[in-house]
C-alpha cells in the first residue's frame, strides 16, 4: 500500500484532482468529507461542538450550520484551534479504518486540507501539493464558490502560507493551468505513484525510513 496525502489551499483545486485520481484507480479517503460525518446530527463530534459554541451554529432542522460556524472560527485562530481539538481526533480515526480496508496493493490518498497546519507530512509516503495562486485562489472562492472578498481572504489567512505547503511537497500539481493540462499532469503523477507502490525496495512510511 502507497499512502499518498493530498493537499493544497481552499481554492487551489484540490478536490478535481483527488476526483482525476480516482478515475485513475486510486483509493479516496476525504478528510473534508469525513470531518461532515463525524458531526452530524446525533452524533457525540456534534454535541462537543454545540457545548464549545453554543446552539447558534445549529441550523433550524438540527444540522450543524458550517457557513455560521466557518464565520465564527475563521475569524478567531483560538476558536479555530478549539474546533480542531474536537473534529481532527474523530476524523482520524475514522480515516485510520477506512485505510485498513484497503487492499494491500492499493494507492490510498488521504484528502487532507490542514496537512501541512497540522504537521501530518510524515504520516505518508508520498505528499502531494495541488498549487495555484493568491490570486487564483480568491477568484475561485469568490467568483465559484460565493463567498465575500472578506470571507475568502480570512479562509486563506487562516491556512498555512504557499511556502509552508510547498517546503513539504514531494510532488507539485501546478493548477494555474486549464483542466486539459492538469488531467495530463494527474496522469503523469499517478504513473509515478503506481510504480512507487510497487518498488519493492520502498519502505512503508516515511516514520519508518
Amino acid at each position: 500500500m502507497l499512502k499518498v496525502g493530498l493537499t493544497g489551499g481552499i481554492g487551489a483545486g484540490k478536490s478535481e484532482v483527488s476526483r482525476l485520481l480516482v478515475e485513475c484507480g486510486a483509493v479516496l479517503i476525504d478528510a473534508d468529507r469525513i470531518a461532515r460525518e463525524v458531526v452530524a446530527p446525533g452524533t457525540p463530534g456534534l454535541a462537543a461542538v454545540v457545548d464549545a459554541f453554543g446552539e447558534e451554529v445549529l441550523a433550524a432542522d438540527g444540522s450543524l450550520d458550517r457557513p455560521r460556524l466557518g464565520a465564527v472560527v475563521f475569524a478567531d485562530p483560538e476558536r479555530l484551534a478549539v474546533l480542531n481539538k474536537i473534529v481532527h481526533p474523530l476524523v482520524g480515526a475514522r480515516s485510520r479504518r477506512l485505510e485498513e480496508a484497503a487492499d494491500e496493493d492499493a494507492v490510498v490518498v488521504h484528502d487532507v486540507p490542514l496537512l501541512t497546519e497540522n504537521g501530518l507530512a510524515p504520516l505518508y509516503d508520498v505528499v502531494i501539493v495541488v498549487d495555484a495562486s493568491p490570486e487564483t485562489q480568491l477568484d475561485r472562492l469568490v467568483r465559484l464558490r460565493g463567498m465575500t472578498e472578506d470571507d475568502a481572504r480570512a479562509r486563506m489567512a487562516a491556512q498555512a502560507t504557499r511556502d509552508a505547503r510547498l517546503e513539504i511537497a514531494d510532488i507539485v500539481i501546478d493548477n494555474d493551468v486549464p483542466l486539459e493540462r492538469l488531467r495530463q499532469r494527474v496522469r503523469e503523477v499517478w504513473t509515478e505513484l503506481a510504480r512507487r507502490a510497487h518498488d519493492p525496495r520502498r519502505p512503508s512510511a516515511k516514520t519508518q525510513g
